[in-house]
């Protein structure tokens, strides 16, 4: 019997509409890939117990009785702009939730367990390649300190799983608060069930919002600050240079998490109109738009919330998000640039440095730990290791630009030591970079899992640098350009 301390997930107290119960579909023969210790702690599971042979079968869908019986919730949402009526977890099954150390409870989910009733025409499963992805860039926005799922362990099988090509499959155990999504509201809202929709805005006002209770109107303030974590999340992507690839309303999380990924990525050279998902010929999600994105989608909740919150109100919000989006991410861009005060051209000073890097394609990642090496004395040379980032010719855009922001660090005062070590530890030397994510992939496929635990240890801490992982430190290879990244999984 597997030792996992299971209870059923609050969601499923909510009536049988809003699911529908699960048998997993077994692997042959499942495997353990990878198992993080560091979440096992959080957890206040021993790490010396959970590898078993029984809790393999129970994670990979493999068991021969689930207790608690695992769940598929339903959901709907607009998918690259379109409204699709029914979507809901096609491979994703919710086992129950256990309570971390300090007692907060997280849900987990098996992706990629089989089918369900919500799978349509697929198959339920999850390849290995797309797993180990998941895997890794949750707990690298966890140590970014960006709102996430997290990922506990992952599983694979010599099973096939046919993609593109013939791949094997694996599946991921996320967990989280809640993986209810905008997509949630959706359905119900557009199958004209209102009744069910205010059960559902209860229950997580309830459950996740309990503040907004004692407010006038408890579903404005529940959206008001669904919208400002939203805010939040996205200015994070935004500063760090993370593209999500797929920001369609069933991948919004309620709770404001990055949920779901497939085909994203981090940027190597800055470009305002990068699109990381291979798929996305129109650029729909492309890193500028992202924000943009992100207001169409709280308004296409928002439109949910019609009889429950006066039009007025909802609009108010809507137009005031764009604000509250420039806010949150000024909050995050400020210290990436070691400033103190908040000025009123401080979004033109960012955007223009932000122009300078479009015109040379730099490094987005190293460009800001270079910058901490900037000294605010005006006669000084720039440092010759930022410099390089823009390649053979200097870029006199930039030039000019520094001689600005050299100014503004004389007004504040900056002392340059102190300086550096505060934007070292706003700025990552170490994110998950495509070609990083494909070498793990590689020797995974060969059966050598070390280096995603190799990466999986560095990325929960990508402000320090180490020198152990220094050839994670390093911009992509020139073969990393034909790395293509799908919604296929």
């Amino acid at each position: 019997m597997h030792t996992l301390p299971l209870k059923a997930a609050c969601f499923a107290t909510l009536p049988n509409t809003f699911y529908s119960t699960i048998k997993p579909e077994p692997l042959n023969q499942p495997y353990w890939i990878a198992v993080n210790e560091t979440l096992l702690q959080e957890l206040n599971m021993p790490s010396e117990s959970f590898q078993t042979a029984s809790n393999l079968a129970y994670l990979s869908g493999s068991a021969t009785e689930y207790q608690p019986q695992p769940i598929a919730t339903v959901y709907s949402g607009h998918q690259f702009g379109g409204y699709t009526p029914r979507l809901g977890d096609g491979r994703a099954l919710l086992l129950g939730e256990t309570p971390d150390e300090h007692g907060k409870a997280w849900e987990w989910q098996l992706k990629g367990a089989g089918k369900t009733p919500y799978s349509r025409f697929a198959d339920g499963r999850a390849v290995l390649r797309s797993s180990v992805r998941e895997y890794l860039c949750s707990e690298a926005m966890h140590g970014l300190k960006i709102p996430t799922t997290r990922a506990l362990a992952l599983v694979g099988s010599d099973d096939g799983v046919y993609r593109e090509t013939m791949e094997t499959a694996a599946v991921v155990t996320r967990i989280a608060p809640s993986f209810i999504r905008f997509g949630h509201f959706e359905y119900f809202f557009y199958t004209g069930r209102e009744a069910e929709l205010k059960t559902l805005a209860d229950f997580v006002i309830a459950h996740y919002y309990s503040e907004c209770r004692e407010a006038e109107n408890p579903y404005l303030a529940m959206l008001q600050t669904v919208a400002g974590r939203t805010a939040e999340t996205v200015a994070a992507w935004q500063s760090v240079g993370f593209c999500h690839g797929v920001m369609n309303t069933d991948n919004m999380s309620i709770l404001g998490l990055t949920i779901d990924y497939g085909p994203f990525g981090f940027m190597e050279g800055y470009d305002r109109r990068h699109v990381c998902n291979h798929s996305d010929h129109e650029g729909r999600y492309a890193y500028h738009a992202q924000p943009y994105i992100a207001h169409w989608n709280l308004a296409a909740l928002a439109n949910c919330f019609e009889s429950l919150v006066p039009e007025k109100e909802l609009n108010d919000l809507l137009e005031q998000w764009p604000d509250t989006f420039q806010t949150a991410y000024l909050k995050r861009m400020r210290p990436k640039l070691g400033l103190l005060t908040e000025q009123a051209d401080d979004a033109e000073l960012i955007a223009d440095m932000f122009a300078a890097l479009q015109d040379k394609k730099v490094d987005f990642t190293l460009f800001f730990r270079k910058l901490s090496e900037v000294s605010n004395v005006h006669d000084d040379a720039l440092p010759s290791e930022l410099m390089a980032l823009f390649g053979e010719h200097n870029s006199q855009l930039f030039v000019r630009w520094a001689g600005r922001y050299r100014q503004r660090l004389r007004a504040e005062n900056s002392g340059h030591t102190e300086r550096k070590q505060r934007m070292n530890q706003a700025n990552p030397l170490y994110v998950l970079r495509n070609y990083l994510a494909q070498q793990a992939i590689e020797l995974a496929q060969r059966g050598d899992y070390r280096e995603i635990e190799r990466l999986r240890r560095c990325l929960a801490n990508p402000f320090d640098a180490r020198p152990e992982f220094a050839d994670f430190a390093q911009p992509a290879p020139e073969w990393a350009e034909g790395i293509a990244v799908s919604c296929s999984s």
